[in-house]
């Protein structure tokens, strides 16, 4: 009987060299596929009116793409249109090119992306801010109204004269989500407070008017306001700036705009489309893609405000305190945000 630490024969020797070179090249063949997996999608974006770059709504999105790309190796496309009729040729042309998922964003691009997912049933797409009942669509909605609540109680807390204002970009039921629930939150705080209320338009334009986003913002503080919250897309831009030259104060929207004007923006009401791009992107990659409708609000981090060095000496301990524990309560359902796109009446 051999020693139980005798070597072994060259025959033995030779069939662990090659399960040990089989082992190697399986585990290399295993990493191989797993990148080729992680390469097999094609994602891209295309952006509303207004741009990449309207540090507001389209910028989350380009942030949440720019995230995934970092992390994940993945590179991917995307595409500004310049007017309504460039939406169903520029998803058209994605599909063609075998882009999945392709993400859109904004409410106006529901026709375009109904349209074009139709024809392309294999191919998966998103949509934020709208609903496309398709099996191979995501819509992805957010509960602005609990963001904008929240920083409603900041800029209330924030007035000296009692008197805030909100500057929307286009007049639709959408954007009168964000004021109602602005206006529910200042009216929590003080219940005689003023609020003053201006659209920029009614077409698309209204996105990417910082002139005339300026200039309503100017009239509030004429009036006396002291605060004023947009949701005007890049119009928004001028509103924080006229708060600046008044050396009043702005509230930025969807991405974090403190760092605009630090000490003249209150807060941003964060509404996190970049994580919704991320997560679509993630998604697809991980072959874990569902459509059908999702609802993010303050419980899944879909909305929250922004505090950073940029703001944190205009929001003391008692305003943090406050919003933090509404904050709790809109999740757990004591205080209900009023939802203007269920119900469109606004009674505050």
């Amino acid at each position: 009987m051999g020693k139980l630490n005798a070597k072994p024969c060259m025959s033995e020797d030779i069939n662990v060299k090659k399960l040990l070179t089989m082992g190697t090249a399986l585990a290399g063949l295993a990493f191989s596929v797993a990148g080729a997996m992680a390469a097999d999608i094609k994602p891209a974006v295309l952006y509303d009116l207004g741009g990449r770059f309207d540090k507001s709504f389209n910028e989350a999105a380009y942030t949440g793409a720019e995230k995934f790309k970092e992390d994940n190796g993945v590179e991917y496309r995307d595409f500004e249109i310049q007017n309504d009729s460039q939406r169903e040729q520029a998803l058209r042309n994605f599909a063609k090119r075998g882009m999945s998922p392709i993400v859109a964003i904004g409410f106006s691009q529901a026709n375009a992306v109904e349209k074009v997912a139709k024809e392309f049933p294999d191919l998966q797409f998103a949509i934020v801010d709208m609903v496309v009942d398709l099996p191979n669509v995501r819509s992805i909605l957010f509960k602005e109204q609990e963001g904008s609540y929240v920083v409603g109680m900041l800029a209330a807390m924030a007035s000296e004269t009692g008197k805030v204002g909100f500057v929307g970009g286009m007049d639709i039921p959408l954007i009168s989500k964000f004021a109602c629930g602005y206006k529910q939150g200042v009216k929590s705080v003080n219940a005689d407070a003023e609020i003053f209320e201006n659209m920029t338009g009614t077409t698309g334009a209204a996105w990417n008017d910082p002139v005339k986003g300026g200039e309503l913002a100017k009239s509030q503080f004429d009036r006396g306001a002291d605060v004023v919250y947009h949701a005007a897309g890049g119009t928004g831009i001028g509103v924080l700036q006229a708060a600046a030259d008044a050396g009043k104060l702005g509230i930025g929207v969807d991405s974090n705009q403190n760092a605009l004007h630090p000490g003249s923006v209150l807060t941003s009401m964060l509404k996190r489309v970049d994580i919704a791009v991320y997560q679509a992107f993630e998604d697809a990659q991980n072959d874990t893609w569902s459509s059908g409708f999702e609802v993010l609000g303050l419980k899944e981090g879909g909305v929250d405000w922004a505090l950073d060095d940029h703001n944190a000496e205009l929001v003391n301990d008692e305003m943090k305190a406050a919003v933090e524990l509404a904050s709790q309560k809109i999740i757990s359902g004591e205080i209900e945000v009023h939802d203007y796109m269920s119900d469109q009446s606004c009674p505050f």
